[in-house]
């Protein structure tokens, strides 16, 4: 079936990353998730649940679809419901941007803030899972995507690993995956087990991120991380877990948009320190790979904003500047 704007998901770039790293031997490559037409690998997992929703009944006509969200699982979910022609209430954070608000407002969907966290564990995401359980009940014939435990989660990314083992030709020696909900990593995950493939597959978890055991505590970038460990998590999804502070997410996205012109967003940057953490391990000759759940565009207030950097971080330029500049051969 050819569901218009959404068959177009799936099926991103792969691109090879040959300056950010010049040094290291082995090859390193990078899923373009933010060319999703949604802007996001979130767009994945929305269209797996609500076309599967719609395919067995769950979802009809009439039917409001209600999650909570930080950003793009929102915008993905608003992206699939105003294809369908459903009505979506999105429930968001103060923390949420003011981008997102207004690109989810763009494909009409309601946005209901929740202004003070949860007072049991003093988090805004287990607020928004409360206020989500109230509209359920108060909301007549609606429908919880509940994208942190829904088995379609997972089961988009298991074509996500598809499309990188095919471009790859088979040969997929390591695997870094941002982590929140994970249903990205665990799908892959699922994939390589599946198919007896050989690939080291580490997670990036954020500094304050409570999935890999680490200690709750503050954390600037949305969608990395999460404060609740999701119902999708499993103790095998990943050989190793890589912890990432907000800092290390600014300046890998600097990096990446000075050494390859990718404006990528936050978990991305994420991923590109990751790999520069254990670079050294890798093996030589091997084949990484690293995917980029979405663009930049939506952090230009945030991580691109040189403001907002030096009120977090202090004066941090150095980080990814007074490097010698990319030379491109001409002629």
């Amino acid at each position: 079936m050819n569901d218009g704007v959404l068959s177009a998901i799936g099926k991103t770039p792969l691109v090879k990353l040959s300056r950010v790293m010049p040094e290291v031997r082995f090859k390193l490559y990078a899923k373009l998730e933010g060319l999703n037409p949604g802007g996001s690998t979130k767009d994945r997992p929305a269209f797996s649940i609500i076309r599967h929703a719609i395919d067995n009944g769950e979802i009809q006509p009439d039917t409001v679809v209600i999650e909570s969200s930080s950003g793009n699982m929102g915008i993905g979910l608003a992206q699939a419901c105003k294809y369908y022609g459903l009505r979506f209430i999105c429930v968001v954070d103060p923390k949420a941007t003011l981008q997102n608000v207004r690109l989810l407002k763009a494909y009409s969907a309601e946005v209901d803030v929740v202004q003070e966290p949860d007072k049991q564990t003093g988090e805004y995401l287990q607020a928004r899972l409360n206020r989500v359980q109230s509209l359920l009940a108060s909301t007549k014939n609606t429908f919880w995507p509940n994208q942190y435990s829904h088995r379609y989660n997972p089961i988009a990314h298991y074509q996500t690993m598809d499309e990188l083992v095919t471009e790859l030709g088979g040969e997929l020696d390591y695997l870094f995956c941002a982590t929140s909900t994970c249903g990205t990593i665990r799908g892959c995950a699922e994939y390589a087990r599946d198919h007896k493939l050989a690939t080291r597959i580490f997670a990036v978890d954020a500094v304050g991120s409570v999935i890999f055991g680490g200690t709750n505590g503050k954390r600037l970038i949305p969608g990395h991380g999460a404060a609740v460990r999701p119902a999708l998590y499993q103790d095998d999804v990943a050989e190793r877990c890589i912890h990432i502070t907000d800092l290390e997410c600014v300046v890998g996205c600097r990096r990446l948009v000075r050494d390859e012109a990718i404006l990528a967003g936050g978990s991305s940057g994420a991923v590109l320190m990751a790999i520069e953490q254990v670079k050294n391990e890798i093996k030589p000759g091997a084949t990484c790979a690293a995917i980029f759940a979405d663009k930049g565009e939506r952090y230009l207030d945030t991580i691109y904003s040189d403001s907002w950097v030096e009120e977090h971080f202090g004066n941090v330029a150095h980080l990814w500047q007074n490097e010698k500049e990319v030379m491109v051969a001409t002629g």
